[in-house]
């Protein structure tokens, strides 16, 4: 990876509680992570701040004593979106204990909510949530959290008689965290998730809890202190044992991969993917190829974006060992709407395609497509390795977009004669063996270019500037050297969302976006991502 990009900035900011003071950092498109060799690697981040998707947690069965948890939760989270910018700059502060450091350090995934983020964090969200009309007229006041548990405690009913003033502000933080621990041979349930919720009184907290419906006879769930945290259980001896038990914070796993993220954000999670494919009991071709692999990301705001941004480390499907050449979207016409390509699939194909194989024969879809390919004469993996080539990216032109037939285009970075024959394999299947052609082709330096009309396919050959596009470069950080990407420019595409029967408040929800973009480089075993939403 070129040793001119700048790594995104670790470690706490000692000014971020005055953001009066100091600019907005400049764009910083990529974080680091150690090498096994001691050297450092690179992650493609978002320029100031950067989830592949939150794990998913077990289900939770709706038996009484869980809807508390489901009402926190969201109060918590609606609350980070929805503060509308009533609090003041004074209480803009960030640091302290984090739910990682009181959650059992053998959890196998994380998810944390932080209600006091950096001060560069609450400044962006709530710049974000006054553009929108259900963040910015129904949360009002001094405390957002106080708006959202009366929306829910309209919702629910077992919550009418509890008053936030009195039985739940008095003790309620700023954080909470889920930490799902792994399945024992007792408990196959799936179901086993911890909750530390910050507090600022312990006896108001469990007085406030109880009330809620946790820590009771009737529950039977269990509540245990620790560190300014309370700890919520499904019985009391597990919060007991949970709060005294080594926290995440000092699992070395957890810890480098989070000191590698850099800021969290408002929210952040990890995820041991190999434990987790081991508790649910996935298929062992399957779990093999994650047995060492975590996913780590965290939510983060800018001026007028929002992203989610992190990487997957040590996965048994891995790059070549050659540097993957960047996929090169920025070059692609700048008439581009939207855009998605990858680099050094080919690669990874030709190297992995035993255990790809192996993988994919052990399903029906699987199996259907090898057989597909044998019967039109398709040789696998080499035909697919020759289609992928250096990079593949497809593209749709905004010229033309409302028509009958709009610009739609392929463009294949590998020899050319070699894809048109692959190609035409390819277009005999999908027609049925008719040999009707489905795009029009055109041949580059290098380069292939397949699309709905020869004038597309010809542009397409010969490139562009959209790496010039001031959307597109907001949208897509560190571009000129992701080896994947996407992009949209969703105000060329508003004619086929924007119902004319929109409420109006709805429609001027949806024109508030403005488009999205991802990109991430792999490196080896390794993949950092951005992805990012922006705002009009």
């Amino acid at each position: 990876m070129p040793a001119d990009i700048p790594p995104f900035p670790q470690g706490q900011d000692p000014d971020r509680t005055i953001p009066h003071r100091r600019p907005q950092p400049q764009p910083q498109p990529y974080s680091q992570q150690p090498f096994d060799d001691g050297r450092t690697r690179q992650w493609p981040q978002p320029e100031e701040l950067g989830p592949p998707s939150a794990p998913p947690t077990p289900p939770v069965t709706a038996k009484r004593g869980r809807g508390w948890i489901i009402a926190l939760i969201a109060a918590v989270l609606v609350g980070v979106v929805g503060g509308g910018g009533v609090w003041a700059a004074s209480v803009l502060s960030g640091g302290g204990t984090q739910p990682h450091d009181v959650l059992p350090g053998n959890a196998v995934a994380y998810l944390r909510l932080d209600l006091d983020p950096a001060a560069n964090q609450k400044v962006a969200l709530f710049g974000i949530a006054r553009k929108f009309s259900v963040t910015k007229d129904v949360f009002s006041g001094d405390d957002p959290r106080e708006a959202l548990f009366k929306v829910f405690r309209e919702e629910a009913g077992d919550l009418a008689a509890v008053d936030y003033a009195k039985d739940v502000e008095p003790w309620l933080g700023d954080r909470v965290g889920f930490a799902v621990l792994p399945q024992t041979s007792e408990d196959r349930s799936g179901e086993n998730v911890v909750l530390a919720v910050q507090v600022k009184d312990e006896s108001a907290a469990r007085a406030g809890l109880n009330k809620l419906g946790a820590g009771t006879k009737e529950s039977g769930s269990g509540i245990a202190f620790r560190d300014g945290y309370a700890i919520l259980a499904r019985t009391q001896a597990e919060a007991d044992q949970y709060a005294k038990a080594a926290p995440l914070s000092q699992n070395e796993r957890f810890a480098g991969d989070t000191d590698a993220l850099g800021e969290p954000g408002v929210l952040s999670f990890w995820a041991d993917l190999g434990a987790i494919a081991k508790n649910v009991g996935e298929a062992q071709d399957a779990a093999e190829l994650v047995r060492n692999g975590r996913v780590t990301g965290a939510l983060r705001f800018g001026d007028n974006y929002a992203e989610l941004t992190g990487f997957v480390s040590g996965t048994g499907l891995k790059s070549a060992e050659t540097e993957t050449v960047p996929v090169k979207l920025g070059e692609l016409p700048a008439t581009t709407a939207a855009a998605f390509g990858v680099s050094g699939l080919g690669d990874i194909v030709r190297d992995q395609w035993a255990k790809l194989r192996q993988a994919a024969e052990k399903t029906p879809e699987g199996r259907s497509l090898t057989q597909s390919g044998e019967k039109y004469g398709i040789k696998l993996p080499d035909d697919l390795v020759t289609l992928l080539g250096e990079s593949t990216a497809v593209a749709v032109d905004r010229e033309g977009l409302s028509g009958d037939q709009p610009n739609v285009g392929v463009l294949l970075r590998t020899d050319p004669a070699k894809a048109r024959e692959v190609l035409a394999k390819i277009e005999s299947a999908v027609t049925e063996g008719e040999g009707v052609p489905l795009l029009v082709k055109v041949d580059g330096d290098g380069k292939l270019a397949a699309a709905t009309s020869e004038d597309y396919a010809k542009t397409l050959s010969t490139g562009g500037a959209l790496g010039d596009d001031e959307t597109f470069k907001l949208a897509v950080p560190g571009a000129d050297n992701a080896t994947f990407g996407l992009y949209a420019d969703l105000d060329r595409f508003e004619q086929f969302y924007l119902d004319d029967d929109m409420r109006p408040e709805e429609r001027a929800n949806l024109q508030v976006l403005r488009a999205v973009g991802l990109s991430g480089r792999i490196s080896g075993e390794n993949a950092g991502f951005t992805l990012r939403v922006l705002f009009n």
